[in-house]
């Protein structure tokens, strides 16, 4: 195109500007439903990791919507509120994986309407047509007409641009159920085709996104055990290699006290170490929050100000919310740290009111009960995801190495700076005591050797949360003396 001569002063509207987010090292992946079908070509956006940077990044690359009525059909847009439109500072990238599928997830029989052109625009105002299904008879779609959708004001647009004038048409088109979509979506597996789907997309975030994950997390979803089992299961040895750690819900409907809650999580096993789980939900006014999306959020920007290294509970960070939800038509005022102690002790995490905010509250894996059995690693959520970080860091620094000659220096040099790394991690805060790698002859054996496998040790003690402070104020008259002459 040929550039416009201008002579004078313009001014024109541009494209909104999203507010920057603040970008940690850590990655955290979302599995849930986006508003796919409002776009043209919804194949590049369905059962793939798609990085999402800022709120009008989310809209061009998978929609969203700000109305938290819709984020029950649409789980993928709590997630993005959470991260780029929170009133305490916006923070990702975050990456997530729509399993809405237009060409699956849609209602059997067509639409038809009719419609009105002004000016060489028709409208329609609809959150569920499937845009790519749109068609006009006897029109061309990119020689006739053009259609596009706008996320903020949910309408269509159909712009004419044939030769001839449309002045009205009728249109037909599909429209999406989201209730066809169940858990088995979200925790989808491997196509016939090869193709991956729902959780099991995981495995492409690594080739596709080329970032580690970190933690794992499905609002609305999480809470179904379907899903929340084939999340931890897929945080384990992720691409035969990394760790991640997951963020889950324990329903609200039909768990509206502590004691439900408590059962809740053990009748149905929310219980891995790989994993950290919370009740009940959170509210903003009138939008409704998982927990886990809000504590999610602040573990990365815990990571942030950490320099990525995440060694530092979500637990205890300020939160944007009004109160406590416990699900729609229940009225519970609440609790207070007290009670919220019931839950930490169980291996919930939750919510409280404290010094004029409401703060996350809870730093135990879901595997911690209090006077239960747990493994040492298990007691705080920092623990497991600390060792996540180490093996997943040892995974990184070396993989190039692989093939090269196991020389003596070659062993040396990763031990070197292998160590080198644990007391950075140390000098930073992350790790206390002296952390150690060792190549041990005894753990490799000349059989290993032989068949090229070589084994590094290395360990490393995390530095625990502040979990309980304890001043004991004592009575004493030692002060009666100050009327005698002697010192108060």
């Amino acid at each position: 195109m040929a550039a416009e001569y201008k002579y004078g002063v313009y001014g024109r509207i541009g494209d909104d500007i999203a507010q920057n987010a603040s970008e940690a090292g850590t990655a955290p992946v979302y599995f849930g439903t986006a508003p796919v079908h409002l776009f043209s070509d919804p194949t590049d956006k369905v059962n793939k990791p798609i990085k999402i940077s800022n709120l009008s990044d989310a809209v061009k690359k998978v929609g969203h919507f700000a109305d938290s009525a819709k984020w029950g059909a649409y789980t993928l847009c709590e997630a993005i509120a959470a991260h780029f439109a929170n009133p305490n500072g916006n923070v990702g990238p975050i990456y997530v994986v729509n399993v809405l599928d237009p060409n699956k997830h849609k209602k059997s029989a067509a639409t038809t309407q009719e419609i009105v052109f002004i000016n060489r625009k028709a409208t329609i105002a609809s959150t569920s047509i499937i845009v790519s299904t749109l068609a006009i008879a006897d029109k061309v779609l990119g020689t006739d007409y053009t259609v596009s959708y706008d996320f903020s004001s949910g309408v269509l647009t159909i712009t004419d641009i044939g030769k001839t004038a449309i002045e009205a048409a009728e249109v037909s088109f599909n429209e999406v159920d989201t209730e066809a979509i169940t858990a088995a979506d979200i925790v989808g597996g491997e196509a016939t085709d090869g193709g991956l789907t729902g959780i099991a997309a995981l495995k492409l975030v690594y080739q596709t996104c080329n970032v580690i994950p970190t933690y794992l997390a499905a609002p609305g979803w999480s809470d179904k055990k379907a899903v929340y089992d084939a999340l931890v299961a897929a945080s384990q040895n992720i691409n035969g290699h990394w760790c991640a750690f997951v963020y889950a819900d324990i329903p609200v409907k039909d768990v509206s006290t502590i004691e439900a809650a408590k059962a809740w999580k053990d009748t149905n096993g929310y219980n891995s170490g790989f994993s950290k789980v919370f009740w009940p939900q959170a509210k903003n006014g009138a939008d409704v929050y998982h927990l886990a999306t809000l504590a999610l959020v602040e573990k990365l920007r815990c990571d942030m100000s950490n320099d990525d290294v995440p060694f530092e509970t979500d637990g205890n960070k300020t939160l944007a919310i009004s109160g406590l939800y416990f699900g729609s038509g229940v009225n519970i005022p609440g609790f207070d740290k007290a009670d919220a102690n019931e839950l930490t002790a169980a291996g919930i995490a939750t919510a409280i009111y404290w010094e004029g905010n409401w703060r996350t509250w809870g730093d135990h894996t879901a595997a911690y009960s209090f006077g239960g059995n747990y493994k040492a690693r298990e007691i705080f959520d920092v623990n497991m995801i600390m060792l996540f970080y180490i093996a997943n860091s040892f995974q990184k620094e070396w993989g190039t190495t692989i093939d090269k000659p196991m020389t003596t220096a070659l062993r040396d040099t990763i031990l070197n700076r292998e160590q080198e790394k644990l007391d950075a991690l140390v000098a930073q805060g992350a790790l206390i005591g002296k952390p150690t790698v060792a190549f041990l002859e005894s753990n490799n054996d000349e059989s290993d050797i032989l068949n090229g496998n070589f084994r590094w040790d290395i360990a490393a003690t995390n530095t625990p949360p502040l979990k309980s402070a304890t001043g004991v104020v004592c009575y004493t008259d030692a002060g009666f003396s100050t009327y005698f002459g002697g010192e108060a």
